[in-house]
């Protein structure tokens, strides 16, 4: 028997209406992963680093546009842009216009990742 599992990403439920937990819903063990979804105008989503777990994280832009502030300073986003974000690094995603889908994916380099229960 494979070992693989498909979703379609609608068919994953959101929690806070704006994150589908795919690293659960599809059992990756290796490393973090969410669909982001924001509409336009989302403000919820708060500044941040990950000092105090060690994870760096990735960001793939699938869709949209908007702005990730990197210890303040904003940089533009669109389609296709990859953001890589180092644990101590403030972080903050505001969606554009037309809103932003972002694939998260987050790991501490060098040890295994702790699957949260």
């Amino acid at each position: 028997m494979a070992d693989a599992t498909i979703r379609h990403a609608d068919d994953i439920e959101s929690t806070y209406g704006v994150f589908k937990r795919v690293r659960r819903e599809l059992g990756v063990t290796a490393f973090g992963v969410n669909l982001e979804q924001f509409p336009a105008g989302h403000q919820d989503y708060p500044e941040h680093d990950h000092l105090k777990d060690g994870q760096e994280e990735l960001y793939v832009v699938l869709e949209g546009s908007g702005t990730v502030t990197i210890d303040g300073e904003p940089h533009e986003l669109r389609k296709g842009h990859l953001v890589r974000v180092g644990p101590g690094t403030r972080r903050k995603l505001i969606p554009g216009p037309e809103g932003i889908q972002v694939l998260a994916i987050g790991g501490v380099p060098g040890q295994p990742y702790p699957v949260p229960s």
